[in-house]
């Protein structure tokens, strides 16, 4: 689309131009001579015929006038529509423990079931994000990159429960698995505020010592909250409660199923999604020019009955 031309609403502008033609027309209309016709009457006194001579004229500019009618809806007329409102894209990236430990009882499963039902359950209150699940234990498995289909998270419970998982995710390593969303976050969230959802059951020793405070930062540096729940019995491990407080996140102890999913409510709370204005788009606007030119030819069909000029 051709952009607009000295803010004329028109989406090919240039094409104004040939309505030169139809503007000449009108002007020859009234300069032109040649239509007078001397008819002899004895002893009679003729009117000069003025306002017939104007009402005649006016007719005859009525096809110059609708080709200029023509050209102008040609030339593609639009307008600005209203402005809508677009949910601001938050992405959400799950980081999911599959050690074994996560085989533990929990409600009426196992700790992993309940975490995957409540986020299956938490997809459903930010419909619109973007979505991305890792696995994790001694290593990482980034099972569904960012994407706004919820699907594929929706599908995974089955296949990747601790009992199935492969060799290297019987411990638990919670640095290498929030490095890991970090870099994704980083290549593939360009718009939109970064989230990370911790799920959890145990002691990480990556986070020994100075760790937990260098990936706080870095976390913080690249504008990451991160949220944690630790699904267990024992204390939340002071290296989660640092990093989420850091990075303005939280940690969450649920008790059972139902805590569990008062918490993905809450963080749903806290993490409300802002609208945002989005420019008005060009759409098109050819009815009221229809409308005119439908008249003038209407118009122009009726003065052809009789209000024209005949050298007769």
């Amino acid at each position: 689309m051709n952009s607009l031309f000295f803010n004329i609403p028109f989406r090919y502008p240039m094409a104004l131009l040939i309505g030169i033609v139809p503007l000449a027309l009108t002007i020859w209309v009234w300069v032109r001579s040649g239509r007078n016709v001397v008819v002899p009457f004895d002893h009679g006194t003729q009117r000069s015929g003025n306002w017939l001579w104007t009402l005649v004229n006016f007719a005859e500019l009525l096809p110059a006038i609708l080709a200029l009618v023509i050209i102008l809806i040609l030339c593609g007329p639009v307008t600005f529509g209203v402005p809508e409102s677009k949910r601001k894209l938050t992405n959400i990236y799950f980081c999911v423990d599959i050690s074994g430990s996560m085989t533990a009882s929990f409600g009426e499963g196992s700790r992993y079931d309940a975490s995957m039902t409540a986020i299956n359950d938490f997809l459903e209150f930010r419909e619109g994000d973007a979505f991305a699940l890792l696995f994790f234990g001694n290593n990482v498995m980034d099972w569904v990159p960012l994407t706004t289909d919820s699907s594929a998270i929706r599908y995974a419970p089955p296949y990747m429960r601790p009992e199935n998982a492969p060799p290297g995710f019987g411990g638990t390593e919670i640095g290498k698995a929030l490095l890991a969303c970090q870099r994704r976050l980083k290549n593939a969230a360009e718009e939109g505020d970064r989230m990370i959802i911790l799920i959890s059951d145990g002691y990480s020793s990556d986070l020994s010592g100075d760790n937990a405070t260098a990936i706080a930062k870095q976390l913080r540096s690249n504008d990451i909250t991160v949220y944690a729940i630790h699904i267990a019995e024992s204390g939340i491990p002071d290296e989660i409660v640092n990093i989420t407080s850091f990075t303005g996140g939280e940690v969450f102890n649920p008790g059972d199923p139902e805590g569990l999913q008062a918490i993905f409510q809450r963080i749903d709370a806290m993490e409300q999604a802002e609208l945002e204005k989005t420019v008005a788009d060009l759409i098109d606007n050819y009815y009221w020019y229809c409308i005119v030119g439908l008249g003038i030819l209407v118009t122009c069909l009726l003065c052809s009955f009789g209000l024209r000029y005949t050298p007769w």
